[in-house]
């Protein structure tokens, strides 16, 4: 149920974000100068594939996968894949600080069926060794992760019918708050220090995600998304939901719509980031939110960076993790421009390429 050892590996791994609407494909490698965009793709996913982050349908999945796969060069073989949502546990838990892995391996295999509330022989179990505790130095933290395996069994499927090889299953906020690192050029020079919420506007599931000085704080699944303006679109104006994304995208709507839809959508989505925020401070004591970055594909909709700072007081920006990166010759900076922020996740993902994994 454990994996046993820490490894370092440096593979090229491709970051694949599987999405209810479409898959999002990242290929990061590294320069002397940091990191290097070598590739990233995206293709839209059959409606009902995937339902609030799980997979229905591993064959329509894996036929979209397979699409990346003909545009990501051949040599990048390998992909980590993210889960999320309810079926996803974790938890900071405290060991003492003078066990090995193999030794916290087999502890926490013991004590972890009074802390996960499914039975283990139905969930995968990892863990990752993070610093000494403050409170007692004698303790050391570990960030317990948890997921349901049929999940995780559904996503190495996919990605092996697209033809990878699934080396790493991530959780999805921890991906999340990977790319946050990258976001900081865009927020003032104290940023690295602050605490800084990321929120991930998806299709139908916003993750609000909180990190401080590097470090993940808090994170929540919410069921919120682009799709309910979607859906406004679709009972103004009488079209398919087919034609409303298209309209969505395109911004080709009556010139009423900023009042019919925009707003009210608008309205729904401060009252779900306020609600957010309200309960990260709640729960974690803190004082603020310093700062505030938008990602997902609802981050493109019009106007939502000034509404949020202006609504809420707090200095947001969309979400670009390419920002400061190196972009191989073959990108094409003007698409990119379009989808950075949807392709945080998948980022996060792909710098897995570059830090340690069980194996």
């Amino acid at each position: 149920m454990l994996d046993k050892l820490w490894k370092k590996k440096t593979t090229m791994m491709v970051g694949i974000d599987i999405g209810s609407h479409s898959v999002k494909a990242v290929l990061l490698s590294q320069g002397s100068k940091g990191y290097v965009l070598e590739d990233f793709a995206i293709e839209p996913m059959s409606r009902g594939a995937v339902v609030d982050r799980e997979i229905q349908d591993i064959e329509a999945v894996g036929n979209v996968i397979a699409k990346i796969r003909q545009s990501i060069p051949m040599k990048a073989k390998e992909a980590a894949a993210a889960v999320s949502g309810q079926t996803v546990i974790t938890k900071i838990i405290y060991m003492d600080v003078s066990l090995n892995e193999e030794e916290l391996a087999s502890q926490i295999e013991i004590e972890a069926d009074s802390l996960i509330p499914y039975p283990l022989d139905e969930v995968s179990l990892d863990f990752e060794t993070l610093d000494v505790n403050e409170s007692d130095p004698s303790k050391v933290n570990v960030l317990l992760s948890a997921a349901r395996t049929e999940s995780i069994e559904a996503r190495v499927a996919a990605l092996e019918a697209g033809d990878f090889t699934a080396k790493v299953i991530d959780v999805e906020s921890y991906a999340v708050s990977r790319s946050h690192d990258l976001c900081l050029s865009q927020l003032p020079d104290d940023a690295a220090d602050k605490t800084v919420a990321i929120v991930d506007i998806g299709a139908t599931m916003t993750l609000f995600s909180v990190t401080k000085a590097g470090k993940h704080l808090y994170s929540r699944d919410q069921m919120f998304g682009g799709e309910q303006y979607t859906r406004s679109i679709v009972s103004y104006y009488n079209k398919s939901f087919e034609e409303a994304e298209e309209a969505k995208i395109t911004n080709d709507l009556p010139p009423n719509y900023t009042f019919e839809v925009l707003a009210p959508f608008h309205t729904i989505l401060m009252q779900q980031i306020r609600r957010a925020i309200q309960m990260f401070l709640t729960s974690s004591g803190a004082s603020k939110v310093d700062y505030l970055l938008v990602s997902g594909g609802t981050a493109s909709i019009e106007d939502i960076e000034k509404l949020l700072t202006d609504e809420l007081g707090i200095h947001t920006v969309i979400a670009n993790p390419f920002n400061d990166m190196t972009l191989a010759p073959s990108i094409n900076e003007e698409k990119l421009t379009k989808v950075a922020s949807q392709l945080t996740v998948a980022t996060g993902l792909a710098l897995r390429s570059f830090t340690p994994w069980h194996i």
